[in-house]
């Protein structure tokens, strides 16, 4: 058993108790993901979705893999392209899993509940690597870009949407005031598990900043890394290819 110290929001568990416990907040939580999604954002976290889709440039027919999934908000959004895309959507949560395939059933997605740090495909298998909102939650961040170096075909394109730091310091304190206060009271009201968006809040503070996070990925070995800002930094897009 792996008894590595890590962080489970502001708590040091082992490795492995991390895995089970984000894996309990999400089965916890799953009903109400996309409601709380929308209340905590007021909406915002789908037009930052359409951006990241609007980012990827997809091409016809490109294969594209979604990781930490989640319910399939960015699997609809290239669904409606319409560009007969090969759709991987892979989540380790089985809730989640299950609540995905609800929303598309009869369609063509290919399923996969696995790891984000070891994945079962072959190398060089994608176009394209997506990764929304999920970065901060796994146990090494630093297993789950190799992974996704080593899936992604020679050309192929990494992109990750997630929460990181304000430009600016005034929009810092104000946004450091409602992760702490409101979003755990949100958590409370609608999805009756305060403990679940208080450990929301904590990994979000512990996240690297953009050029943190720009420097693992060119570490890793990805080429003509950089980052887009959203919403003064409270969110950020970045992006990354495989020689």
């Amino acid at each position: 058993m792996d008894n590595l110290k890590t962080n489970f929001g502001k708590r040091k568990v082992s490795s492995y108790q991390k895995t089970l416990l984000v894996q309990e907040v999400f089965s916890d939580v799953a009903k109400n993901y996309d409601a709380m999604n929308d209340f905590m954002s007021f909406g915002a976290h789908r037009l930052w979705k359409l951006e990241l889709i609007d980012f990827l440039n997809i091409q016809k027919k490109d294969k594209i893999i979604d990781v930490g999934s989640g319910t399939g908000d960015l699997i609809n959004l290239i669904l409606k392209k319409n560009l007969n895309n090969i759709l991987h959507s892979v989540d380790l949560n089985a809730e989640m899993i299950k609540y995905s395939k609800k929303k598309f059933k009869n369609k063509n997605i290919k399923f996969t509940k696995a790891n984000a740090e070891k994945l079962p495909f072959p190398n060089n298998s994608f176009d394209k690597y997506i990764i929304s909102f999920c970065l901060r939650n796994v146990t090494n961040m630093n297993n789950v870009l190799t992974e996704s170096l080593r899936i992604l075909k020679p050309g192929g394109a990494f992109y990750c949407l997630e929460f990181s730091t304000p430009e600016s310091n005034l929009v810092n304190k104000i946004y450091g005031n409602y992760k702490k206060k409101i979003i755990p009271w949100i958590g409370h009201k609608i999805a009756k598990n305060r403990g679940a968006y208080k450990y929301l809040e904590e990994s979000i503070s512990l996240f690297p900043n953009q050029n943190e996070l720009l420097s693992k990925l060119i570490k890793i070995g990805f080429v003509e890394s950089k980052y887009i800002n959203m919403f003064n930094g409270i969110v950020t897009i970045h992006s990354g290819f495989k020689v």
